[in-house]
């Protein structure tokens, strides 16, 4: 069934290996129909992957090979929620190792430019306590941080 909303993400010209980069590192994800251009176009020739459909942890995507016009930015980001400290490592090191970009407050950005929210349930749990003062431990702690650490935001929670 095809979905009746699919995220479109604009890439220069490697939403395919974008695709399986993303299909190999978060689960519930695959690529799927690869379109060649059926004729040629601004920023490519007849025959050259045009898009690629792809789903990243159950969202379907749509890459669009379109050059260098358009960019990504901090405006739109996948926001993955993690387990535990494992999980977030593996994710966070995946990207950042694979020509990413470390940022603050469990962001990075992957090499094609797209930003990824890697969020530990932990951290929503601290950062939404009931406890006005342990929420603001937590989320004070998190400020400080590029990849969240859970031992450092529990501690803090915990004052």
């Amino acid at each position: 069934m095809i979905s009746k909303n699919t995220i479109c993400l604009w890439y220069d010209s490697d939403a395919l290996g974008a695709a399986k980069f993303y299909a190999e590192t978060f689960p519930d994800s695959a690529v799927g129909a690869i379109l060649h251009a059926p004729g040629d176009y601004p920023d490519g020739k007849q025959g050259n992957i045009l898009t690629v459909e792809f789903t990243v942890a159950g969202i379907p995507c749509v890459g669009l090979n379109g050059g260098p016009q358009f960019k990504h930015s901090e405006a739109f980001s996948f926001q993955i929620s993690t387990e535990d400290q494992a999980e977030t490592d593996r994710l966070w090191n995946a990207i950042v190792n694979n020509g990413g970009q470390e940022s603050a407050c469990g962001w990075c950005k992957d090499k094609w430019g797209l930003n990824w929210q890697i969020t530990p349930r932990a951290l929503i749990e601290a950062i939404t306590d009931p406890d006005r003062a342990a929420s603001k431990r937590a989320f004070d702690a998190m400020m400080t941080m590029g990849k969240i650490d859970i031992a450092t935001i529990e501690k803090a929670r915990r004052g």
